[in-house]
Order: structure tokens, then C-alpha cells, then sequence
């Protein structure tokens, strides 16, 4: 696995910061922590597998009179979204003396022409409220863009460091960035900060915006319990967000403790027979008179997936939400139960939502460690948070895959002790 970061050149500039602890390139942060696993790799030979630290450096690349940096944002919406901007900026300027920052509107789109999309300036003044709103204020789009376009415009503004907030998409983008300014022989450095609201990015703790959907989340989930226990045979079904993970749906579960079912898309389950999940429900319903249902949108998508992919390439999800909701009230209505049940799905309230005081810190460590990292000259990464430490991490090295909640691990244990919910297969 390499964890190498790409450089630019050597940084030969003398950093203004002053009275602050600066990091070496050479520090780095243990990639698995467990005693047996580093004696195991050095008794083969090997050096345990480490990440960059994160933070400033003595001496950076860029001299900040003459640097002209951009911010672009893009994907879905995230709480924190708007701090993260309001950091860089205000890192870039009060902690460098950066001037010149321009805010690329609604996503990579305001780098192509056609568009029209003008540029917004960025200054401590512009951004000095925006941490109070939701979304961004930059905007942001879904789908790709011609890259050759793209870094044709940041040459023609000449631009020196690109910092790129967004999603899977947007960090596959970037790597594809670096890659034609790398071809053209192009000193710009492209700095990541990965946003996903489902906390699924690869070599990170967690994402900033997802303890703020957790929070959010779990208020809906109490609100679902309330309704469930206040009729007959109550049933509230909430849908959370999660595509390919179900992390906001099994946190938010263990944090109200209300939830009776939990479906993520980790964990596969059948509607029919004896072990299905309809049949585990009707028990459920007959015993207790009541049920809190939280279902990842992405689950149970045998039953109802979508055709095609979206504008950001990823697969077209059936509504499992809805599906639900359909069967259930179909299933109870052949079996003459009576049936009360109350469907919820607050995703885009969430995603849409002030960040909470903890994710806006996140935010703010976060974007002032990419300032750090670009400053410096290095590029083609993004920084994140791993083992309780701030890291550097190769953009290549995030796209290999997804992260997914762990079936054995501790976090879908207590889902299951905490709802006490069967596998719903056959066995």
C-alpha cells in the first residue's frame, strides 16, 4: 500500500507563521495500531504501514504575495460545507497572508465556459457569516466535466493551489486533475477534502457531516417512536441516508435506542418466510403493539433496485423507503391486522442542516491542515482524520474502494443487542 505524497517541488520558502508547532514530513501515524500486526510486519521485514501527519510546515513552496488559489465544491449537500470554506479562507489569508481566492460556482461546471458561471471572490468579509447556513455558498452540480476544460481554466486564472470539497465523484475527479496538469508539466496543487455525509470514505475515522446527521437522525427516529406507541399497531418507518454503507442508520439507532429493526445495505435479509423480516415484524407488532423501522436507502435493493446511474456514476437506487412502506401495509392488510404506519424520510433536511458546534471544529482542523498540505506544495491528496490524528492521505489510495460497516465488528453488534433483530434469512 503507498502512502507516499506527492510533491511539487521542494519547498525552499521560510513559513510566516509564527509561534505555532510545525510538523516534519518524516512524522508519521501508525496505519493499524495493534502491537501484534507491527511486530508481525517488522519480523518480515517490513515497515509497518504509516500515513503523513498532518499540519504546517518550516518552510512552505508557494510564496503567498504572489499565489491565487480556488475552492470548488461539488456533489450532494453536507452540513459543513460552508465551514470548511469559511476556514480555508480565513487560514489562507489571516494565517499566510493569501489575497487572491476565488470561489468556483456550482461544482466543476464553473470551470467550463459554456456554463457562464461567474467566480466569486472570497474574502474574510464574504465568508464571515456563512458558517450559520446549510449547504454552500459556492453551489454545487452532479457529473462530469471535461478535464482538459477544467485545468485549462485554472491555468488561464493561474491558479496555484485548487482545493476540491466534495464526494467519491469529486475525489475521482481530482486524481484526474492532477493527472493532466502532471502531463502538461503544470506547478498547480490539487488538495482533497472528502465529503460524504455516509461516513464511507476509505483510511478515515469519519467524515465531517456525519455527527451532525447522526444527531438530526436520531431526533426523527424519537419523533417515529412517538408516533408508533400512539395508535394501534403503530409502526414508524424512517429512511436514512446510506448507499452503499449503513453508518447514519446504525449510529442514530444506538443513540435513541428506539429503533426495534435496523436494514443497512451490509446486511442482506428476505421479506418472505417464516425468518423474513414481514413475518419477524408481524410478531413484533402482535407481541408489542408497536415497531421503529430505520432502513439505509440503499438496503434491500434485490427487491427494488433502479436502472442506469446517476450524473455522478453511480448505480440508480430503487426507494427501499417506499417499498417498504407498500409491503408492510399490503402484508398486515392480507393477514386482516390492523395497521397504523407512519413513513418518514428526512434526508434532505439533513443533509441540508446547520453543522452541529462538533463537526464545525472538524471542519475547521480539516480545512486549515489542507491549507497546510498545499502551502507546502504537495498535491494529489486529502486530509482526514485517522487514529485520532489529522493525515495526509494519496488520492489514489481513497479511491480504491468504500468503507462498509463491519458485520462483526463492534458497531453492528450493539445495532443487534440494542434491537435484539434476527439475520432475517433462511437458515
Amino acid at each position: 500500500m503507498d502512502t507516499a505524497i506527492e510533491f511539487l517541488g521542494e519547498p525552499r520558502i521560510p513559513s510566516p507563521l509564527r509561534n505555532v508547532q510545525t510538523v516534519a514530513d518524516s512524522e508519521r501515524i501508525l496505519y493499524d495500531l495493534s502491537a501484534e500486526r507491527v511486530e508481525q510486519e517488522i519480523r518480515n521485514g517490513n515497515t509497518p504501514i504509516s500515513l503523513m501527519k498532518a499540519g504546517p510546515r518550516e518552510k512552505i513552496y508557494f510564496d503567498p504575495s504572489k499565489l491565487k488559489c480556488a475552492v470548488v465544491t461539488a456533489g450532494g449537500l453536507c452540513p459543513g460545507l460552508n465551514n470548511v470554506i469559511r476556514s480555508i479562507v480565513l487560514t489562507l489569508n489571516y494565517s499566510y497572508g493569501v489575497q487572491n481566492i476565488l470561489g468556483i460556482r456550482y461544482g466543476f461546471q464553473g470551470f467550463i465556459p459554456k456554463y457562464g458561471h461567474p467566480v466569486m471572490e472570497l474574502t474574510p468579509d464574504t465568508i464571515a457569516d456563512i458558517a450559520e447556513l446549510g449547504g454552500t455558498i459556492l453551489g454545487s452540480s452532479r457529473g462530469p466535466q471535461n478535464i482538459e476544460e477544467i485545468v485549462d481554466a485554472l491555468e488561464r486564472m493561474n491558479v496555484g493551489i485548487l482545493f476540491t470539497i466534495g464526494g467519491d465523484g469529486t475525489v475521482r475527479a481530482a486524481s484526474k486533475i492532477c493527472e493532466e496538469i502532471r502531463n502538461r508539466g503544470a506547478k498547480i496543487s490539487v488538495i482533497g477534502i472528502p465529503k460524504t455525509i455516509d461516513n464511507d470514505i476509505n483510511f478515515m475515522s469519519r467524515s465531517f457531516g456525519f455527527n451532525t446527521a447522526v444527531a438530526i437522525a436520531s431526533e426523527v427516529i424519537g419523533a417515529a417512536h412517538v408516533e408508533s406507541t400512539g395508535a394501534p399497531n403503530g409502526i414508524g418507518l424512517v429512511k436514512l441516508m446510506g448507499r452503499r454503507a449503513g453508518f447514519i442508520a446504525s449510529s442514530a439507532a444506538l443513540a435513541k435506542r428506539d429503533a426495534n429493526f435496523v436494514l443497512i445495505p451490509e446486511s442482506d435479509f428476505d421479506l418472505e418466510g417464516p425468518n423474513g423480516f414481514l413475518a419477524v415484524l408481524e410478531k413484533r407488532i402482535l407481541d408489542r403493539k408497536h415497531a421503529v423501522i430505520v432502513v439505509a436507502e440503499g438496503a434491500g435493493q434485490k427487491y427494488c433496485a433502479g436502472d442506469g446511474t446517476d450524473e455522478s456514476g453511480n448505480p440508480k437506487l430503487g426507494d427501499i423507503g417506499i417499498f417498504l412502506k407498500d409491503a408492510i401495509t399490503d402484508y398486515f392488510k392480507s393477514k386482516g391486522i390492523e395497521l397504523n404506519l407512519k413513513y418518514i424520510d428526512p434526508s434532505y433536511t439533513i443533509r441540508s442542516v446547520e453543522a452541529t458546534a462538533g463537526d464545525a471544529i472538524f471542519c475547521t482542523f480539516l480545512a486549515a491542515n489542507a491549507v497546510h498540505a498545499g502551502m507546502a506544495g504537495k498535491t494529489n491528496m486529502v486530509v482526514g482524520l485517522w487514529n485520532d490524528e489529522y493525515v495526509y492521505i494519496p488520492i489514489d489510495l481513497v479511491v480504491t474502494g468504500r468503507k462498509q460497516v463491519d458485520l462483526n465488528g463492534k458497531l453492528w453488534g450493539s445495532v443487534l443487542e440494542a434491537t435484539g433483530q434476527p439475520s432475517f434469512k433462511e437458515l
